[in-house]
């Protein structure tokens, strides 16, 4: 009887402590408290998880030697998140640098990416250069001319549906750009040696004309906007064929300086154009019977330099001198020879760089102007564009954008 006593006491004993060692540790309670984890250990700081086998908890997925606190989130052995910026990642060694622990984000040995501007990237070498660091790089003023690839034509729209005019539409364009030049005079002399032959370049002349500058225009030694070095640059696009002009020193080249590239030929059509408007001058003063020399006023060329100009709606060119040809040229007062295309241009001339004394013609696309002989050396200059007054037909079979290309041949 003792016996069955002792026995039973201490089992009610053992069960008593079995129950306060429940109450103690919280991994052995399946209960919804709150206070209290469920046995999957979801919910679990850090993720931790338990079971019945195995009381203890399972270090995180990401242990590592330690665990860092403050603005270092720790994510694993060799990668940092910044609290901060919770898509910064950056090296472990460098998250104790000042330097890169707000501003810049490691992601390769040669590669910074900063955390305020995720898209900004810079060559690790230079980011401790003040230079670089929040500010684009500094470039050479003739670097800084702009030398992306200019097109004068409007890109081609991918998904949109362009719908072009009917050939009866076109054709009447024709024939209404025909009826307005018999009614616009013909030619026009302005001055000794200066003749304009209004609308003579004819639709496909234009049409060939645009084209083929665009594809020059776009390639080696193709337009760019040239600058100085005091920083001011032109505003224009520019493209030299045959000989390079370089505006800052007033020089031909056979390259152009900023890149080394060589300038394109001049079309065989282009040149044969340049003959053919220069015959119908003279033709145009024969048939005024004036007793002048057409072939003193206006010499002919055999042009192997051109530079080609387009202006947008807001281009310009201060009244200048065309006066860097051989000395050879200039005596002989070999013209220039101006293609005008696209919007209209008030273009300025006179004897003196002043622009109160000067004279205004309106050049409108299709105008060739030859000024040579005793106005080889007249002032000259753009002072505006008038927007929308190119020919609609030229924009729509081209793709031209706003504004003027003015090509200028010359003999050096």
């Amino acid at each position: 009887m003792l016996r069955s006593w002792l026995i039973t006491s201490s089992v009610a004993s053992r069960s008593s402590r079995f129950s306060v060692l429940r109450r103690r540790i919280p991994f052995f309670s399946s209960s919804g408290d709150n206070k209290t984890t469920k046995m999957s250990g979801q919910g679990t700081p850090g993720g931790f998880s338990g079971n019945r086998a195995s009381p203890h908890p399972r270090k995180p997925v990401s242990a590592g030697k330690s665990m860092y606190q403050g603005d270092g989130v720790y994510k694993s052995p060799n990668v940092f998140r910044n609290a901060k910026y919770p898509n910064t990642v950056m090296s472990q060694h460098s998250q104790a640098s000042p330097e890169s622990a707000d501003e810049s984000t490691y992601e390769s040995p040669n590669v910074f990416r900063y955390a305020k501007s995720p898209h900004t990237v810079i060559a690790q070498r230079s980011r401790a250069s003040p230079e670089s660091i929040g500010s684009n790089i500094r470039r050479s003023p003739q670097s800084d001319a702009e030398m992306q690839h200019f097109d004068i034509c409007k890109a081609k729209d991918v998904g949109h549906v362009i719908l072009k005019r009917s050939l009866q539409a076109i054709n009447r364009e024709k024939r209404i750009e025909a009826e307005r030049a018999k009614i616009v005079p013909q030619h026009i002399h302005l001055r000794p040696g200066m003749i304009l032959l209004k609308n003579y370049l004819d639709h496909d002349d234009q049409v060939k004309i645009v084209k083929k500058c665009r594809d020059l225009g776009v390639g080696l030694g193709g337009f760019y906007r040239p600058g100085y070095r005091d920083g001011a640059k032109l505003h224009l696009r520019m493209m030299c064929l045959g000989m390079n002009w370089d505006p800052q020193s007033r020089l031909y080249d056979s390259k152009r300086s900023i890149d080394g590239a060589e300038p394109p030929k001049i079309p065989e059509d282009f040149i044969e154009m340049v003959d053919r408007a220069i015959q119908s001058s003279h033709d145009f003063l024969n048939a005024q019977s004036h007793g002048v020399n057409a072939a003193s006023e206006v010499p002919k060329i055999s042009p192997d330099l051109c530079i080609v100009n387009f202006y947008d709606n807001n281009g310009r060119l201060g009244l200048h001198q065309d006066r860097d040809e051989r000395e050879e040229s200039l005596r002989r007062g070999l013209p220039v020879v101006s293609f005008s295309l696209g919007d209209t241009a008030k273009f300025l001339y006179g004897d003196q760089r002043d622009i109160n004394k000067a004279q205004e013609v309106e050049l409108e696309s299709g105008d060739v102007l030859i000024f040579g002989g005793k106005s080889r050396h007249i002032f000259h200059g753009v002072s505006s564009i008038i927007p929308m007054t190119a020919p609609k037909w030229l924009i729509e079979e081209t793709g031209m954008l706003p504004g003027r290309l003015n090509l200028t041949f010359r003999q050096y």
